[in-house]
């Protein structure tokens, strides 16, 4: 007898299918990974497992009993089943040992907030040690992997009721891959006491890797299951429905079918001109040239891409950027989205000016632009008037990229903006940039996932809010990476953009 068992579980939101039959098992102690492109229903499953969503139709079974009657999150808690969701949970508003006490109401009484801060530090110091998080801080000032990590380690604590099943929606995708790496090896560990685990990501590589079964899903339904040892990268995205992932080989992204190089294109004029660390050192990126920005998270890339959103339109010493520029976000709960509005709205936000007819906007235009975007970008809703919070987690990430492409920016500035978003979108994503490069756009990307960084011209390394590596396309390697991401070396002189130091 598993689990866990849900049942021809089926979902609708309105004209959508979200889910149409699925099935799922889950055993004591097992790893379950769940992948699919965005809107599969992957986290509609998860929802429904974790009792925030109840299904229109099917059974949810614990350990042989039906429970799907009255199951809500209360029962779900009470049954030792809890959710990391991708859109976190977290009360910005509170501090972040007041956060545990909404998970456990049973802190109660004199010296509850000692109880709550002793829980919570306990297990942020388990599954992210040197996380140097203040429990005392409200929500709302953490950085977005902060954030993750608090809701992560959250999830884990036990007072009462002992867990049995920890459900990991995308915990992975804010986070470095350092602290995920740490998040990975805490997984393993509880799964060898006995926790079963369900581990939802499009992080291919970690699903195999910690993992013991992978169930596939598709267009609302499960598609494949088998034992993650037996699979491989390009079998799971065939089942997926989407065409081959296979990341770079080698030094490059030459050798990747369809890769198209903006070396050559490029155009002599320096649209992006700004120091970083040393005023001596500078970050360079030209014309129709992919510039991407490396490193540990937290070293100040971030900072960086801010500093170029502010020096186009007020002037910053030492710092210059040319022409129109556009930034996406990848925190698009507190920075992209505007959660009450339509997708569309979302969309067109950026282009108000063009679309006003004597001060008036031209609701047509609006909509038709709209839904060209939706068809470009394949965001997965059949009418972009629905809500902006009907679309999943990595299809409301494209209508954010989509916004800064319709604006026909000459600088887009991405702060690893395809955090969540599944492995097919990501390679339709990678031929809008291109595309937009040899138009004469200007990209600076910064990214935590290096596979990623093979679609651009150059790379700038960071550590500690200094450049320690600048690494033309042709020479990057993860190897080389990973020294610079460590390394307090001397940054790329000025004068010489595309060489280190």
């Amino acid at each position: 007898m598993s689990l866990i068992e849900l049942e021809t579980i089926s979902k609708r939101f309105g004209a959508v299918q979200a889910l149409q039959d699925t099935n799922l098992t889950i055993d004591v102690g097992e790893v379950v990974g769940i992948v699919g492109h965005n809107g599969a229903g992957k986290s509609t499953l998860m929802n429904v497992l974790a009792g925030t969503l109840p299904p229109d139709s099917g059974r949810i079974l614990v350990g042989g009993e039906d429970v799907t009657r009255g199951y809500v999150v209360r029962e779900a808690n009470a049954l030792g089943i809890r959710c990391i969701f991708q859109e976190l949970s977290l009360c910005p508003n509170l501090r972040v040992f007041e956060n545990v006490r909404l998970m456990h109401p049973k802190i109660r009484g004199p010296g509850w907030r000692g109880k709550a801060r002793r829980l919570i530090r306990g297990m942020l110091d388990t599954v992210f040690p040197g996380h140097g998080i203040d429990t005392d801080v409200p929500v709302g000032n953490l950085t977005i992997d902060q954030r993750q990590m608090v809701e992560t380690a959250r999830a884990f604590t036990v007072t009462d009721t002992p867990l049995q099943v920890i459900i990991l929606d995308e915990p992975t995708a804010s986070l470095s891959g350092e602290v995920a790496a740490q998040l990975l090896s805490h997984v393993r560990r509880v799964a060898a006491e006995g926790l079963a685990c369900v581990f939802v990501s499009h992080r291919l590589a970690e699903v195999l890797g910690n993992t013991d079964r992978v169930v596939v899903m598709r267009d609302g339904t499960d598609v494949s299951s088998g034992p993650s040892a037996e699979l491989d990268m390009d079998r799971l995205v065939e089942n997926m429905g989407v065409e081959s992932a296979t990341p770079p080989a080698g030094t490059g992204a030459a050798a990747q079918p369809g890769y198209t190089p903006s070396e050559g294109r490029a155009s002599s004029a320096v649209r992006v001109r700004a120091p970083v660390g040393d005023p001596a050192t500078m970050v360079e990126a030209r014309e129709g040239e992919v510039v991407g920005l490396a490193g540990l998270a937290g070293h100040g890339q971030r900072e960086f891409l801010l500093r170029l959103f502010a020096a186009a339109t007020t002037a910053r010493r030492g710092s210059s950027v040319q022409g129109s520029v556009a930034y996406v976000s990848g925190d698009r709960e507190k920075e992209g989205l505007f959660p009450l509005w339509s997708i569309g709205r979302n969309l067109t936000i950026g282009l108000l000016s063009r679309l006003a007819r004597r001060g008036l906007i031209d609701r047509t235009a609006e909509r038709r632009v709209a839904e060209q975007w939706r068809e470009r970008i394949a965001i997965r809703t059949p009418d972009v008037r629905q809500p902006m919070l009907s679309l999943s987690g990595g299809n409301q990430q494209k209508v954010l990229v989509a916004r800064a492409f319709a604006t026909a920016a000459d600088v887009v500035l991405f702060d690893d903006p395809l955090r969540g978003v599944d492995v097919g979108t990501k390679r339709e994503l990678f031929r809008h940039v291109r595309t937009q490069a040899s138009q004469g756009s200007t990209f600076v990307w910064y990214t935590t996932e290096n596979d990623e960084l093979y679609h651009c011209d150059r790379t700038y390394v960071f550590y500690n809010g200094r450049i320690t590596d600048c690494i033309e396309r042709h020479e990057l390697s993860e190897s080389r990476l990973l020294k610079a991401s460590f390394s307090e070396a001397g940054a790329a002189p000025a004068s010489e953009p595309g060489r280190a130091g």
